[in-house]
């Protein structure tokens, strides 16, 4: 599988066609460069915003209403352009309502247009106490004609267990789609990314967020590129980078996934992080102060 990861810059747009124009043309790039599946940034959705206006945009609250109320006519978009380039999209996430709350939810579409979506599972700092945005779920994996694809975004991907989770399912790849507004933030993204791969044997694709939004408060300052990390062991890259693009240069970065590679590694790697994995359980709980 080809597979494609945006530096994504979030621009402004005056009327619907400015932004239906701009995705399509990311779309159809990245097609005709032979990607197979797009992955878009976490938030890079806000720039939905701008079409409610200056002052809604630059609003908190008002920028989750005006991304929310434009959400079902660019799911629409990407389905069709899913169908039309018969690729596989991870459109950029957004805030959504769900019930009494508000979830930060990719959206997922197949080739056939049909989409599912992932919600992220635990929140920043900001998301949480700033910006009133809640924890969805469930953990999916995606059974695609590939392979079997998760989802952990941004900060889910610092979190071992919710890769477990994915991984126990049958995961053999894993989306990252990030928004991160320093160095630092976009630094343990990657290493949540690399490490993720290391220790379940599998890929992990990182989206970014690149360029300033001085407009949207959320997404105000963006660092960051894509990238497609690897273990680095037996038939992978020995630097656990598969491809990477120019830190805060807006383009996609393409990397070739071959899933029997995968299997491969996790049956006769150099190491077998993945099947080692339960050899830590009854080794966490037992360790003791040793007086020294």
């Amino acid at each position: 599988m080809k597979v494609a990861t945006a530096a994504y810059p979030i621009d402004w747009h005056d009327n619907w066609a400015s932004y239906a124009d701009k995705v399509t043309r990311w779309v159809h790039d990245a097609a005709e460069n032979g990607a197979q599946m797009m992955v878009f940034p976490e938030y890079g959705a806000m720039e939905l915003a701008s079409l409610a206006g200056a002052e809604q945009a630059g609003d908190l609250a008002g920028s989750i209403r005006a991304v929310s109320d434009r959400v079902a006519e660019a799911d629409a978009l990407h389905a069709q352009l899913a169908k039309d380039t018969g690729t596989y999209i991870l459109a950029a996430s957004a805030p959504v309502p769900e019930g009494d709350v508000v979830v930060n939810r990719a959206r997922f579409f197949n080739p056939a247009g049909h989409m599912d979506w992932q919600d992220k599972q635990i929140m920043t700092r900001f998301e949480r106490e700033d910006w009133s945005i809640a924890g969805g779920g469930p953990l999916k994996v995606f059974d695609t004609r590939f392979g079997k694809i998760g989802i952990l975004i941004c900060y889910d991907s610092e979190f071992p267990l919710l890769a477990r989770a994915l991984v126990d399912a049958g995961c053999e790849a894993i989306l990252v789609p990030s928004a991160t507004e320093a160095l630092a933030g976009y630094s343990r993204v990657r290493i949540g990314a690399m490490a993720r791969a290391l220790e379940c044997q599998c890929v992990t694709v990182m989206a970014s967020n690149v360029g300033e939004a001085p407009w949207c408060e959320a997404v105000d300052l963006n660092v960051g590129r894509g990238g497609v990390f690897c273990p680095p062991d037996k038939g992978f890259d020995a630097t656990g980078v598969l491809a990477e693009g120019v830190l805060n240069q807006p383009g996609w970065t393409y990397a070739e996934v071959d899933f029997d590679q995968i299997a491969e590694v996790r049956k006769n790697g150099a190491v077998l992080n993945l099947s080692h994995w339960d050899e830590q359980l009854p080794r966490v709980s037992a360790a003791e102060i040793a007086p020294f």
